[in-house]
């Protein structure tokens, strides 16, 4: 189905550029459909607002179960009798599956109907958490998150596949602005959630309230859904899957562990281990490519903006995920707050990503990326530089206000880089793009978390908790320059200059 990209030296497709093999009819007809279904008005149906309003809330219900379950760890080892090390397998059981099922989902949402991949992101994720709040020990809530992941796995690529077939491009960075609710207020609030919840009832309502709007999700979903685009005729290659496991499964352990204060010689063979499955699994890409079949498609890197766009996410997702895990630990272990107090003060920073994405959106289909990204990248290096000085008489207040401003820069970062990156691509590569970026984001989140957590628990051995904090922020603020270098390198695309009617 797939056929190769020509693009110039700036990474655009070139306008009618053959394709090594020549283009089918039937191959052009499927490059086209989605296409034809951005309308050149600039206005959406309300077919089309509909599909995306029940992805959007899908979505933000899926993500907010990624994180309500970290609060309710410590519950969870007294009532269930296991240990730290074995509880941390529901958040490590997890993220290991979304890392192995994320990059399948290109060959999924090109080979599923958009109905048929949300009625299976959202069945599986429904029957999870009803499995989750029904399990009567440890390996059956394990299994009901492994269940979950698989279907948290499928919609965000999901999402930003049906905007980029649906959205015209002039109107793409005011909706992506609006997936950022999604992606960044629901990882804020699942903290806070939980912590509400746990204080009042126990840990299964944490998947009792969960259930019913996932149900109304399926359920309006399969009611109201219609299919968008094409669906093509790729092969599924059964080595691409099974090296995905050690590939993707390998890197997101070994850098998840290798910080650990016990974490032996495992995580180190399993990082090996998965980077040589991954130069494997690319070397298996580009073979596949030649016949049209691979597994995920890396062509898209032939486009410069995406490829620019995908690191300046790797290393902003390093410095929030860093942030997010070191921060909760200086709340807790310095300024000695409760759990909900923790949740509480991180809240409002989470709160104004999110609802500042629509706006930035709205300013980007403006202005383009270029004045956003230089300036969220430059906010991030000084508040992270910032936090890399807080001690024991540090206000609460202006730790809040720091994580308000980081979040700020922050958003001013992630709407045009999932927009630019995406803008480009021909419509045969949107599932491959959207995958791409969402493996890059479980990998580079796992690396940052591992990286700053290892500083921090080595020079806190050595020197003192407030000093571990100081060096691991300072760490993040030397990785955060790397995205000013990265930001002022983004220029518009043919989308983000607004050509998207035409």
């Amino acid at each position: 189905m797939s056929t190769d990209v020509s693009s110039d030296a700036n990474g655009k497709p070139k306008s009618g550029a053959p394709t090594s093999g020549g283009v089918t009819a039937t191959e052009a007809s499927h490059q086209q459909a989605p296409e034809a279904q951005a309308p050149a008005s600039g206005k959406m149906s309300r077919e089309s607002v509909t599909v995306i309003v029940t992805l959007l809330v899908a979505t933000f219900v899926v993500i907010l179960n990624e994180t309500i379950m970290n609060v309710a760890l410590q519950r969870l080892m007294t009532d269930l009798q296991v240990s730290a090390s074995t509880v941390q397998w529901l958040a490590t059981g997890f993220m290991l599956t979304m890392a192995v099922v994320i990059p399948t989902t290109g060959f999924i949402l090109q080979r599923m109907s958009t109905r048929g991949a949300f009625m299976l992101a959202m069945g599986l994720f429904s029957g999870g958490t009803l499995l989750a709040a029904l399990a009567p020990g440890f390996l059956v809530l394990l299994l009901a998150r492994i269940v979950q992941a698989g279907g948290t796995a499928i919609m965000l690529p999901l999402l930003m596949t049906t905007i980029l077939t649906l959205v015209p491009m002039s109107k793409r960075g005011a909706v992506m602005g609006n997936v950022s609710i999604a992606i960044s207020v629901a990882p804020a609030m699942g903290p806070t959630v939980s912590g509400i919840i746990l204080d009042n009832f126990s840990w299964r309502f944490m998947f009792v309230f969960v259930l019913p709007v996932a149900l109304a999700a399926f359920a309006i979903g399969a009611k109201y859904l219609t299919n968008v685009g094409e669906r093509g005729k790729t092969t599924l290659d059964v080595f691409s899957v099974i090296l995905t496991v050690p590939a993707f499964g390998g890197l997101v352990y070994g850098l998840s562990q290798i910080g650990g204060a016990d974490a032996g010689i495992v995580p180190v063979i399993a990082l090996v281990v998965g980077l040589l499955c991954l130069a494997l699994f690319v070397f298996r890409q580009l073979k596949l490519q030649k016949s049209d079949s691979p597994l995920l498609d890396l062509r898209a890197f032939k486009f410069r903006m995406f490829t620019v766009s995908t690191l300046l996410m790797v290393v902003a997702m390093m410095a929030l995920f860093g942030g997010v895990i070191l921060l909760p630990l200086y709340l807790q272990n310095t300024l000695h707050l409760q759990p909900l107090e923790t949740g509480l003060a991180l809240l409002p920073g989470g709160l104004a990503m999110g609802l500042l994405g629509p706006v930035i959106g709205r300013i980007f289909d403006k202005v383009g990326p270029l004045p956003l990204t230089l300036s969220g990248s430059i906010l991030m290096v000084l508040t992270l530089w910032q936090f890399s000085r807080l001690d024991e008489a540090s206000a609460l207040g202006w730790v809040i206000a720091l994580h308000v401003t980081l979040s700020l820069g922050l958003a001013l970062l992630f709407t045009p880089a999932f927009t630019t990156g995406l803008n480009p691509l021909p419509p045969h590569l949107y599932s491959h793009g959207s995958a791409i970026i969402s493996t890059a984001q479980q990998v580079s989140g796992a690396a940052g978390t591992a990286l700053l957590v290892s500083i921090y628990s080595v020079v806190s051995a050595s020197s003192g908790l407030v000093a571990g904090m100081h060096a691991a922020f300072l760490a993040a603020t030397v990785i955060a320059i790397a995205a000013v270098v990265l930001g002022a390198m983004m220029r518009k695309t043919e989308g983000a200059a607004g050509h998207g009617g035409h």
